[in-house]
C-alpha cells in the first residue's frame, strides 16, 4: 500500500467558520467546498481538514455523526512558536491555554476555534 495523501474530517455545527478560521489565522486555504462541506490545506502540512456539517445525510458510518469538537486537539509543529503566540493575540484569536513549557521541552499554546475545536501550536525547545 502506498498511501498519497492525508485528510482528517471534523464534524463541525458551522463548517464555513472553522475554516475560515484556519484560512484567516493559520495558512490554510480551500481547496474545494459543497453544500455542508469545507476542504482546507497547505503545503507543508502533512494532512488536509475536511469540516463536515454535523448531521450530514452522508457521513458514514451513521452511527458516530457527532460533533468532532469533544476530546479533539490538532496540534501543528511551528519554527518560532512564541512570535505565532504573540501575532494570533494582537488578531483576538481566543488562547485556551497560554504559552508554557512542559518539562520534556516541548514549548506550546492552544487556541480555540469558533466551533471549539482545539488547535495546539508547539515547538520543541
Amino acid at each position: 500500500m502506498k498511501i498519497t495523501a492525508s485528510t482528517i474530517s471534523l464534524n463541525v455545527p458551522d463548517p464555513i467558520t472553522s475554516a475560515k478560521f484556519v484560512i484567516d489565522h493559520l495558512g490554510f486555504t480551500e481547496k474545494m467546498s459543497a453544500d455542508g462541506f469545507v476542504n482546507v490545506a497547505r503545503e507543508d502540512a502533512a494532512f488536509e481538514i475536511a469540516y463536515l456539517r454535523t448531521g450530514l445525510s452522508s457521513f458514514q458510518p451513521e452511527h458516530i455523526a457527532g460533533s468532532a469538537g469533544e476530546g479533539l486537539l490538532l496540534a501543528f509543529a511551528v519554527d518560532g512558536v512564541d512570535a505565532e503566540y504573540a501575532r494570533l493575540q494582537e488578531e483576538g484569536v481566543p488562547i485556551v491555554t497560554a504559552i508554557q513549557t512542559e518539562p520534556w521541552g516541548q514549548r506550546f499554546f492552544q487556541v480555540s476555534d469558533p466551533n471549539g475545536i482545539i488547535i495546539e501550536l508547539f515547538q520543541m525547545v
